[in-house]
């Protein structure tokens, strides 16, 4: 009995345990419903599993209810699924950016980010897509260690400067930029939602594109199609509207009045305001200018492939209205980009791009003495807008600047259009199973309109705006290039440990451009409707002057090799030797060898770690490298008959050919030598990722333009090595990321990067080069000198005010005598009093002898923190940039007798004890305008850069509408900025290496909010 019934229960347990295996289909898709061939799918902790084929398609036999299913693929997030019944199952993997196996692109071909041996950063399209970027720069800023972008501007369209591990030159400081292997110049031709990934070479990785790398390389690719993969639409739009960060906090009409009526009583003068009780606020001009400002984004895109073959197709179009000026100050954008490849035969593959960018700008006066922000500071807050006639209020007793910045507006046509068509092509063939050859040519071809129309404006007595007669000038400039690169790589294995690449190529590069103009006078009507060169009379054609007629060509021709080498994928060498020759220097200097290399260390590989549970990844590597700049004006070695010169014949003046700049046959290449030794680190199961760099770059032989003589007569001064220059930096990032459930997800990233720049050496008869900009007829404030930062602000130190008579007789002065209430300025020249070599005393007064440092535009520190949250259709992300160290020059304040200041006046100098911090205000002669630290201010800040709230539909709900992804989103950017800085933007400046982080009236970056959604089909 007792065995009947143990073979029932047997059998029983047979049937059910049978019941309960049961097999598995289904498709593995990425997040774009793209089918993924090659995916393993394994039952958890055994050996049983299967892999999905070309379509995606995948069967596991014999599962057990409960079980769990892996999938796991290279570059995507490994996922798992518990099994509860029979039906077919659908898998959608991420991709993971993080993954050691990604593979990025080094320049003239790629390596797993595992293998490489330089500082190469990497920014993904999911990022982009997190900032809703107007232009990729700002997708730059603080996402990637060691590269800083300064704001030229904040008007629609205006341009940033890009600086990557300092500014190791007074020249050109611009990286190299390349879209799919194409140099391009200006990164407004590209559109952010084309963007795949970003991959920014820091160090001497950047060799490898020699002359132009010197400093730094940005790689972009786009986004493209892939073989096999069904067309797939996606559409990006974004609508919303921008604000001004802030307005500077200025006197009332009231406050106005009673300054400016002690400013005249101190000055001897009798005030001119006789009843303050009725003025009240008055007119606030920021408050007129400044506008909430609208703006939006379109961008679809079409991508797929065949069997043999890829294409994409992506259309956008953008346009911005100014926070001042509104339409007057428009920025749009067109841009299509397309792309195509074929395998045409066996192991032949043809590739080719085209992108047609179209730009429309229009311009008003910005950051200058003469811009809207600088005349709405400025102007009195007692003037109306209109006038009793209702014209526009004349400016009067402001000074030959200051004008009514509405009338500004009105009278300002200042258009530029921009038309830029670049292309490329490729044919490469594999033989002999490891070689490949890629021949490929780039090409750019640009059109660059601008109209300028001046019609006949009076804003006031001797103001330097008026214009008696009207003009229109237009020009037409044209900018041609093309590169073509030739190579031939290798590849291989052997004894499955020694991996070996190496690559040989050429290129050509050829850059032409010209310059067209004309100005004509005297326009119908004075209407901007008439403003053509056609319409107008005493047409003056740009090619009549010589020195205005612009031409240039320039040509590079180089060769270049790389090896690299691995031992069974732990010990890592690079090697690379460039020889550049450019038309930039004469047939001596013409070419240089520019060598470089780098070593990596996999120690996480080796068997005293192989099996950590806490380090998942260890690597150490470092980098050498010799890197050239050019990028100087054409043919300075010779002398060239392309100056203007004024010449008389029979009592006729007449406008013919001169000299142009002094000839130098020495001058040879700005040589830059880079040193980095870097540490990359993963841990707890690939969750907490750690980089840390040490690098060192000295420039030498700088190319620089001298101050000369004037007695040296026609022509400008030449180009000469004349200066070295040295960066020095840490750079540190560290990011956590978990998925601590199946529905919440979190991430936070944190960079930072310090520098010390330093000029080594100026080599010109006075020491130093000087730049930048303030006040009027005062000297520059800007300069380039040995043993300081680069552009660091040369001026007075200050010590305090002066509180009576006593204090100004027992201190040194300079011409102009003070008088209690102006500011006391310290003598800093010391002379020797005991004649004995030693200088022990000071001289006793104050002359430009006694300026000293006053700080720095360049930042001593920048980082940058992102957080992202995904609670389960819900994601969230936030971005924070600050900059720490750096000075500004406040140069927006006019001065005259009666423009208006800001409200620190209202804390000024009264009477013996009531200031030490800020002088008097008089209209009679002071030396309290002289540029001293008075003006410097700490442009420090924390910004909040972005937040961002997206809600993407389930799966469910779009299954009915052939929709893969639909997420909707709100975004801000610049929500608020923490800082000491008085002005409007503390991220602004020129962006010039002497001369940057002057501000006169700097046009902020816009606050702005924003309304998304992202499709996908």
């Amino acid at each position: 009995m007792r065995h009947t019934l143990f073979k029932f229960l047997a059998l029983f347990c047979m049937a059910y345990t049978s019941a309960q295996n049961v097999d598995i289909s289904g498709t593995v898709q990425d997040e774009s419903g793209i089918p993924i061939p090659g995916v393993n799918i394994i039952v958890k902790n055994t050996s049983r599993g299967s892999v999905s084929d070309f379509d995606g398609n995948f069967t596991v036999t014999g599962v057990e209810i409960g079980s769990t299913l892996t999938f796991s693929y290279i570059g995507y997030i490994t996922k798992e699924l518990v099994i509860a019944n029979s039906n077919n199952v659908s898998v959608t993997l991420q991709e993971d950016i993080a993954k050691l196996d990604e593979v990025v692109v080094i320049g003239y071909g790629t390596q797993t980010k595992k293998e490489i041996t330089g500082a190469v950063s990497v920014v993904s399209s999911e990022s982009i897509e997190a900032l809703n970027p107007t232009r990729i720069e700002q997708a730059l800023q603080g996402q990637v260690a060691g590269v800083n972008i300064t704001t030229q501007s904040g008007t629609p369209g205006g341009a940033s400067t890009i600086s990557i591990r300092g500014v190791s030159t007074n020249g050109d400081n611009r990286p190299l930029i390349l879209v799919d292997g194409n140099i391009i110049e200006d990164l407004s031709v590209l559109n952010p939602n084309d963007i795949e990934s970003m991959n920014i070479l820091k160090d001497a990785t950047a060799g490898i594109y020699g002359v132009r790398a010197a400093n730094g390389v940005i790689l972009i690719t786009t986004k493209k199609g892939r073989r096999e993969m069904p067309i797939t639409v996606e559409y990006n739009a974004y609508g919303g509207f921008q604000q001004t960060t802030r307005k500077i906090p200025v006197l009332n009409a009231t406050e106005y009045a009673a300054i400016v009526n002690e400013a005249y009583a101190a000055g001897g003068n009798t005030p001119p305001f006789t009843d303050l009780s009725s003025l009240g606020k008055g007119t606030d001009w920021q408050d007129l200018l400044f506008e909430d400002a609208p703006t939006q984004n379109h961008n679809i895109l079409f991508r797929g492939g065949g069997k043999n073959s890829t294409y994409s197709y992506s259309g956008s179009f953008l346009t911005q209205d100014g926070i001042v000026g509104g339409s007057k100050s428009n920025f749009t954008r067109f841009t299509n980009n397309a792309s195509y490849s074929l395998e045409f035969l066996k192991n032949f593959k043809f590739t080719t791009g085209l992108t047609l960018m179209r730009t429309n700008k229009r311009n008003l006066p910005e950051n200058s003495n003469s811009s809207l922000l600088s005349n709405a500071i400025n102007m009195a807050p007692t003037f109306t807008v209109y006038d009793e006639n209702g014209d526009y209020t004349l400016a009067e007793g402001l000074g030959g600047e200051v004008i009514n910045p509405l009338a500004q507006i009105d009278d300002t046509f200042n258009r530029g259009k921009v038309m830029k068509l670049s292309g490329n092509a490729g044919l490469s063939y594999k033989f002999l199973d490891h070689f490949t050859a890629l021949s490929s040519i780039q090409w750019n071809y640009a059109e660059v309109a601008g109209k300028i129309f001046e019609p006949i404006a009076y804003f006031g007595s001797g103001k330097n705006s008026n214009v008696s007669r009207s003009s229109v000038r237009e020009t037409l400039d044209y900018y041609k290039d093309y590169t073509f690169d030739a190579t031939i790589s290798y590849e291989n294995q052997f004894n499955d440990v020694h991996n070996i690449s190496a690559v040989l190529g050429t290129s050509v590069v050829k850059s032409t451009g010209e310059f067209m103009g004309a100005t004509g006078y005297d326009i119908i009507d004075n209407r901007f409707e008439n403003a053509s060169i056609e319409l107008a009379s005493d047409v003056e054609l740009d090619s009549r002057f010589t020195g205005r007629n612009g031409f240039f060509d320039t040509r590079l021709l180089s060769y270049f090799g790389r090896l690299q080498y691995n031992y069974d994928g732990k010990y890592l060498i690079s090697a690379v030797v460039r020889r550049d020759g450019s038309t930039a220097f004469g047939p001596e200097n013409r070419f240089a060898i520019l060598p470089s290399g780098s070593i990596g260390w996999i120690a996480s590989d080796e068997n005293f770690l192989k099996d950590s549970n806490f380090i998942n990844f260890l690597k150490i590597r470092a980098s050498y490298g010799i890197l050239g700049n050019d990028r100087i004006p054409g043919y300075r070695y010779i002398s060239l008959l392309n100056g203007e010169g004024t010449y008389i014949f029979d009592d006729e003046e007449l406008i013919g050919k001169a000299s142009g700049g002094i000839a130098n046959p020495e001058i040879k290449w700005e040589k830059q030598k880079t040193f980095d030794i870097g540490l990359d680190m993963r841990f707890l199961d690939n969750k907490l990722d750690i980089t840390a760099d040490y690098f060192k770059r000295r420039t030498d032989d700088l190319l620089v333009i001298p101050q000369v003589s004037g007695l040296l007569g026609t022509g400008g001064p030449p180009v000469v090595n004349g200066g070295e220059v040295e960066n020095e930096g840490l750079e540190f990032a560290i990011g956590y990321s978990d998925n601590f459930s199946e529905n919440f997800k979190f991430s936070i990233k944190y960079n930072v990067t310090y520098l010390r720049n330093e000029v080594l050496s100026v080599n010109t008869d006075t020491g130093f080069l000087t730049g930048g900009e303030f006040g009027i007829s005062q000297p520059t404030p800007s300069r380039m000198e040995a043993g300081f930062p680069m552009g660091y602000f040369y001026g007075y130190q200050t010590a305090g005010i002066f509180q009576n008579q006593a204090e100004i007789d027992a201190s040194p002065i300079g011409d102009i005598v003070p008088q209690p209430g102006d500011i006391k300025y310290v003598d800093q020249l010391t002379v020797d009093t005991n004649n004995d070599g030693i200088p022990d005393a000071t001289d006793g007064v104050i002359t430009l002898a006694d300026r000293v440092n006053l700080g720095n535009p360049i930042p001593d520190a920048t980082m940058g923190l992102n957080i992202s949250l995904d609670y389960k259709n819900f994601d969230f992300g936030a971005f924070v940039f600050a900059s720490i160290g750096n000075e500004i020059v406040r140069n927006y304040e006019r001065g005259q007798q009666k423009t208006n200041r800001t409200i620190s006046y209202l804390d000024r100098w009264t009477g013996e004890g009531t200031s030490n911090t800020f002088p008097r205000v008089t209209n009679g002669a002071t030396p309290n305008g002289l540029f001293s630290d008075f003006y410097v201010e700490d442009g420090s800040f924390v910004r909040l850069q972005n937040v961002q709230l997206g809600y993407t539909f389930s799966d469910k709900l779009l299954e009915d509408l052939n929709i893969s992804r639909l997420r909707l989103y709100v975004s801000a950017s610049n929500l608020f900025t923490l800082t000491e800085y008085k002005g409007y933007d503390p991220t602004g400046s020129t962006g010039a290496p002497i001369g940057g982080g002057i501000d006169q009236g700097f046009y902020p970056s816009a606050k702005t909010f924003l309304l998304g959604i992202n499709l996908k089909f």
